[in-house]
């Protein structure tokens, strides 16, 4: 029996059991020639049936804490002393169930990187960071070193209960791959994220990497086992050089948590501050959300898993959007200095673009309190590029808020918006934290049971109990019924 009929909708039982209505022959209930034709009081009619299963179940919420975060690191590769910077950009003394990182230019924009083959080992040095960083601070100690790079085109995280064991895919050269449960076979194989799995306290999700922008998503490991986590599924964009290459674009991830499902887009879109350059900003994004697909699986349980971004219920996108300020260098450089955030974004290109209905209509973005996050000069310094024109070689820019985090959809509120102080690049990474509603299905009802008439039990060893479920089950394998008419009463 296919594992969907588990999870049937009400309406789905209602036919089957007017369908088997009409099927008397097969099927019969018996009449008391005392009740009335028309009484619906019967304990085991149709209706009842199905109400007391709906009754029996009911939609519950529980809260997530949802850490997003974004970094351009201009073209670094991580090193052992970034901890403490990730430290206090993940901000870990008030840890989240969920976390989301971004990533720009994780490596150099050269033609070789843009143009060459992916460097998987750029992907594995950062989530063994990110993993040591994690779970040093909230779980393990870091146990086991990275090994081999990630496949990172899909994941699949199923239910289990009891001695089920949870199985992966990854995607080969285009051949879907079962990969056996990590928490049985560690003595098999290394474990993807560089941790024991049976330790540590964030387990790696789904992480992708297009040339230089980076998506790695981590979830507590006991929520992992708690609740069905389901249908994780990356997408990348390229609308780079010419439109189709990866300098620019972003890379996408897809899940769902028991029956809420998530998307988080890590973007990085077209540089230039000169006029119009936001325009060239807004088809990128127009882009992404045109050519960004999660196609369902053969293994998919559920037929409903959004397809696009705008189809999940919860989406936050992030990243450097490079959106400027309308604004001269000497008066920006002024609000600043006052930090008047209110007066400076008044000038911000992507609030006056979404006012103006060119990109991201109907997203939200806390209120900005804070300075702009770019650009400083790679000289671990902390001021910004520009306004010393005795420096020869230096970048004239105007300060601007590039780096931003959004999000879409209802049940999800927004706890902080911040930048850290980390000076590893002309960038500030930017944070924010979220406390979002899962939508579990909880048992209302675990005193009922099945009607008589719709249970059998097995005799013997090897033969179990069958349900209602077993039942449909076999009239869907069953035979057509012959049309003949049955008159004889059926008897006990």
């Amino acid at each position: 029996m296919d594992l969907r009929d588990r999870y049937a909708p009400p309406g789905k039982l209602r036919n089957w059991l007017k369908w088997k209505k009409k099927g008397e022959s097969r099927f019969h209930t018996i009449k008391d020639s005392d009740c009335d034709d028309d009484d619906d009081d019967s304990d085991y009619s149709d209706d009842s049936i199905v109400n007391s299963l709906e009754k029996g179940s009911c939609v519950q919420t529980t809260e997530f804490r949802v850490f997003v975060g974004t970094w351009n690191v201009a073209g670094r590769s991580p090193v052992g002393s970034l901890a403490v910077d990730l430290d206090d950009w993940l901000n870990l003394n008030d840890p989240a169930d969920i976390y989301v990182l971004g990533f720009q230019e994780v490596v150099p924009l050269k033609v070789c990187n843009v143009i060459g083959a992916e460097d998987a080992t750029v992907e594995t040095k950062w989530n063994s960071l990110i993993g040591k960083t994690l779970n040093n601070k909230l779980g393990s100690p870091w146990l086991t070193p990275m090994l081999h790079p990630i496949s990172s085109d899909n994941y699949y995280y199923g239910q289990v209960s009891g001695s089920e064991s949870r199985t992966t895919d990854r995607v080969i050269g285009g051949t879907r791959t079962p990969v056996r449960d990590r928490r049985s076979s560690l003595q098999q194989e290394e474990p993807a994220d560089g941790v024991s799995s049976s330790t540590s306290k964030y387990k790696l999700m789904a992480s992708k990497k297009m040339v230089g922008v980076f998506i790695s998503v981590w979830m507590r490991g006991d929520l992992v086992k708690k609740y069905r986590v389901s249908n994780v599924k990356v997408c990348s964009v390229a609308c780079g050089i010419m439109g189709y290459l990866g300098n620019k674009g972003s890379v996408s991830v897809s899940m769902s948590i028991e029956g809420t499902s998530f998307c988080f887009i890590a973007a990085h879109l077209a540089s230039g501050e000169k006029k119009g350059d936001e325009t060239r900003r807004n088809y990128q994004v127009s882009e992404i959300f045109r050519r960004t697909s999660f196609p369902r699986l053969h293994h998919d349980r559920s037929s409903s898993h959004p397809l696009t971004i705008l189809g999940h219920d919860r989406i936050f996108w992030l990243g450097d959007l490079n959106y400027r300020l309308c604004l001269e260098d000497r008066l920006a450089r002024e609000l600043i200095k006052k930090q008047d955030w209110r007066s400076l974004q008044e000038f911000d290109q992507l609030r006056r673009e979404q006012e103006d209905g060119g990109v991201f209509q109907g997203w939200r973005e806390a209120n900005i309190e804070f300075a702009p996050t770019y650009k400083y000069p790679c000289s671990n310094c902390n001021r910004y590029s520009g306004g010393l024109p005795t420096l020869t070689g230096e970048k004239q820019r105007t300060p601007a808020w590039c780096d931003r985090i959004l999000w879409y959809g209802k049940g999800v509120r927004q706890l902080f918006y911040h930048r850290s102080e980390s000076r590893f690049s002309d960038h500030r990474p930017v944070s924010a934290l979220f406390s979002t509603q899962i939508e579990v299905v909880k048992s209302m009802n675990p005193k009922f049971t099945m009607p008589s008439f719709l249970t059998e039990t097995g005799q013997g060893k090897g033969k179990g109990r069958t349900t209602l479920l077993s039942l449909m089950a076999k009239d869907i394998e069953a035979p057509p019924p012959t049309a003949t008419k049955d008159t004889t009463p059926f008897t006990s």
